[in-house]
């Protein structure tokens, strides 16, 4: 709240004394002083990791590291084309490189539009500035929703009240006055002024921030912490199996030297399912990729994940569900006031707030400032008490005290113009009543004393696409809550317009206990009068029911329920301080653009969570194999290009495709339980069925190339029960599926067929008794497989 007197030297936009070489801020001469001196915020604002950090972070892997082992050993003891596993290795670390370095060449240029640059004051004119601009001493200017981007001393303020919840805890805004401190990662909540940069770069808490909540991370992930689990365990069976297997194969059989590595390293390679990590960045950093060429900026890569498991999702109506923008269509004098005196006093209310919300824009729009009153006494809009309001002297002696704000808040629950006011809300209509008071305004029981003068009738621009937008959360599934700070009937009525039925509740009826406030926010779907604090409990209790929550705004009081909501979005056009808290901004201010990114985060989850059966199956059968293999103390059926030609086939290429295919299904919880009940009983059988297939063929086959026929007869039963789970895995089918798995087929079939590849795979099926013994077998295994995978379906949805 700002006093002033007749007798003070104003500042035009900001009504405070202020000395006036302070209030002109820097001059030229003196910023360029600073950058000389290296006093500048020069802390990069990263939106991915570099370059070099993307290449160590594929390259330099633990499984990366094994197979990097094995691939030299290879390259001395056998031919090249058992060494191709390590040529696939270069090429998926290769294209996991440049997917995340698109990726993150798509962060920064979105970054970089969606950067809020600060107003400054130099040479007495307030002008526009990077975050990197800012220098040291710098007098910079901040309003509602404006973020506090480097640490400073007020200079300036005019009703000023900052939230620093983000650094403190503490929910309440905090009234800042000239001389107080001013923390950088706070924001505004009402009011404004201009504060002084005392710290600026690396020494303030706001280079921390920024650079912590940009950062392209895979961190906090439930899908990546899965894998992670997954492959821990990996590689605690890989240690004693291959230390089995190399005993096996070297000590107990006594075959040549060259021969017995190859073999074993045959049993280790396909344990390792190396694809699967690099699988996962790639589906990320397209997804990533996707949705920036839809102008939406992922801040925080878990987001899209996030985003798959949302079941819930609140909308904040004012910039969500209606444009920025609204329309005064129709004033009605209260109590026989006079009209022409009323567009007087809006005029002045309009011109007394420097920075004007919508509805204030709108009414200054509609009726301009005459310039015959001035503005002694102001306090700036703020939602956590419904209004605004200031005091004049009208230039003819007299002087008067104004409040704008909610009807509702203003005037007591039986004034008869509520009537009206509710009769205009039920049409989806806004209603600001204007009233006169005698107090003072800082006073909370001001209001009290209001006496209605006029309603200020509003018509809210509704998003063309938001309808659209509703009825697909509504067919996939998840429940849309509309959480406004406006009058529960005129959201009501918005929402109703946009096809969003359900009960429409007054949250000041609202329960404070968590338990009992979860429960009325399952059962309403429209909630009015809601306090920023509110939006945050709302956010919380729907979490404690077991929700997924994301939450959307654009405005100031929308920053703390963002912030503990899983996933937070942001509109382009929000203030600085939603769009630092946000985890995804849609830079084009389009909520259209919100079904993308949740289906973008389905695809990805939903892909992955395929793809990692088909990987983690080829892991438990080749632990199984090689089990096997020691304890009846037999030669390991495979060398490395028998595997490196199945996992290229049955895994390798179509988990490519089926990791970017659409994929709507919402993700669910429990990633490793649920892949490893497919995975195990998978591996298993397929493990279990080629097994059967080599000892059958070692007893059909004797003599010299006898151990390739058994190979050859192995690898066949394996490659069909292996095409079997990628066709059960590849299900639903499509017209690319079909042609996917039969493509991979086809190739099988090529190999086998065509003598030079024949020779280079090592493959001929011998006779034609054992060829049809191992189609058998494969087919007696796929049918096991489709049993067990039902029992485990019934099991799970059980």
């Amino acid at each position: 709240m700002t006093h002033t007197d007749a007798g003070a030297e104003l500042d035009p936009v900001h009504p405070v004394p202020v000395p006036p070489a302070r209030a002109r801020g820097l001059t030229a001469a003196g910023v360029a002083e600073r950058v000389a001196r290296g006093e500048v915020n020069d802390v990069p604002v990263r939106s991915s990791r570099s370059l070099g950090e993307i290449v160590r972070a594929n390259v330099f892997t633990r499984f990366n590291a094994i197979i990097g082992v094995l691939w030299l050993i290879m390259l001395f003891v056998a031919p090249v084309q058992d060494s191709l596993f390590g040529y696939v290795i270069l090429a998926n670390t290769g294209i996991g490189v440049f997917q995340e370095w698109r990726a993150k060449k798509t962060l920064d240029s979105l970054a970089v539009i969606g950067e809020a640059k600060p107003t400054v004051r130099r040479d007495g004119a307030a002008v526009e500035v990077s975050t990197s601009g800012i220098v040291l001493g710098d007098l910079i200017e901040i309003g509602p929703g404006d973020k506090v981007v480097v640490d400073g001393e007020c200079v300036e303020a005019d009703g000023l009240e900052i939230d620093e919840s983000l650094l403190t805890g503490e929910a309440d805004p905090v009234v800042k006055r000239p001389g107080d401190a001013v923390m950088s990662g706070s924001f505004v909540v009402a009011g404004g002024g201009a504060f002084e940069a005392t710290k600026v770069g690396r020494e303030a808490y706001a280079a921390q921030l920024a650079e912590e909540a940009s950062r392209f991370t895979l961190v906090h992930s439930e899908l990546r912490t899965g894998i992670s689990t997954i492959l821990k365990y990996v590689t605690w069976m890989m240690i004693p199996t291959a230390i089995g297997l190399v005993i096996s194969q070297l000590v107990v059989k006594q075959h040549g030297f060259k021969d017995s590595i190859a073999r074993t390293v045959g049993g280790i390679v396909p344990m390792v399912p190396e694809g699967l990590v690099l699988l996962t960045s790639v589906a990320f950093a397209i997804g990533v990729i996707r949705l920036g060429r839809k102008q939406c900026l992922v801040q925080e890569l878990p987001a899209i994940e996030g985003l798959a498991r949302v079941d819930t999702v609140c909308l904040d109506k004012t910039g969500t569900l209606t444009e920025g923008g609204m329309d005064v269509t129709e004033l009605r004098p209260l109590g026989g006031a006079d009209e022409t005196y009323v567009r007087k006093v809006l005029g002045a209310l309009g011109e007394s707030d420097p920075r004007p919300n919508a509805s204030l824009q709108a009414i200054i729009t509609a009726y301009p400032d005459s310039g015959e009153w001035r503005c002694v006494e102001s306090l700036p809009f703020s939602s956590a008490r419904k209004y605004s309001g200031a005091s004049f002297s009208e230039g003819n002696g007299e002087s008067s005290t104004w409040l704008l704000g909610a009807p509702d808040v203003l005037l007591g629950a039986d004034d008869p113009a509520l009537e009206e006011t509710g009769r205009l809300n039920e049409q989806g209509l806004r209603v600001l009543l204007l009233a006169r008071v005698s107090g003072e305004l800082d006073d909370p029981g001001v209001v009290r004393e209001a006496s209605a003068t006029a309603l200020v009738v509003l018509e809210q621009r509704l998003r063309p696409d938001a309808a659209e937008t509703l009825a697909y959360f509504a067919e996939q599934d998840v429940h849309a809550k509309v959480i406004s700070g406006d009058n529960a009937v005129s959201v009501g009525a918005v929402a109703g317009k946009l096809g969003l039925s359900g009960q429409v509740v007054d949250a000041r009826q609202l329960p404070s206990d968590q338990g009992e406030m979860a429960k009325s926010l399952d059962e309403g779907t429209v909630f009015g009068r809601v306090t920023p604090q509110q939006k945050r409990d709302m956010v919380g209790a729907l979490q404690s029911r077991g929700h997924t929550v994301a939450m959307t705004g654009d405005g100031v009081n929308d920053v703390l329920a963002l912030k503990d909501a899983d996933i937070g979005v942001s509109m382009g056009s929000g203030s600085e301080a939603t769009r630092a808290v946000a985890q995804i901004v849609l830079l084009n201010n389009s909520f259209a653009t919100l079904p993308s990114v949740v289906a973008e985060g389905r695809r990805v989850i939903g892909n992955i969570t395929r793809v990692a059966t088909l990987f983690l199956v080829k892991t438990v059968y080749s632990v199984l194999l090689a089990v096997l293999v020691v304890c009846w103390r037999v030669e390991y059926p495979f060398l490395p290009r028998h595997l490196t030609l199945l996992s290229t086939l049955t895994i390798g290429i179509p988990a490519f495709f089926l990791a970017l295919a659409p994929n709507k299904e919402r993700a669910k919880p429990h990633f490793v339980r649920r892949v490893m009940r497919y995975s195990i009983p998978g591996g298993v059988i397929a493990g279990a069925a080629t097994f059967v297939t080599y000892l059958i063929a070692r007893h059909e086959y004797t003599g010299k190339g006898s151990l390739a026929a058994e190979t050859s007869a192995a690898t066949l039963t394996l490659f069909l029960i292996s095409m079997w789970v990628l066709a059960i895995i590849a299900r639903p089918y499509t017209w690319w599926r079909i042609t996917l798995v039969a493509s991979m087929g086809a190739a099988f079939v090529v190999v086998l067929v065509v003598p030079w590849l024949q020779h280079f795979f090592a493959l001929k099926l011998v006779g034609v008794t054992m060829p049809w013994i191992a189609v058998g077998i494969a087919g007696v295994a796929g049918v096991a497989l489709e049993l067990a995978w039902r029992l485990v379906d019934r099991r799970g949805a059980a």
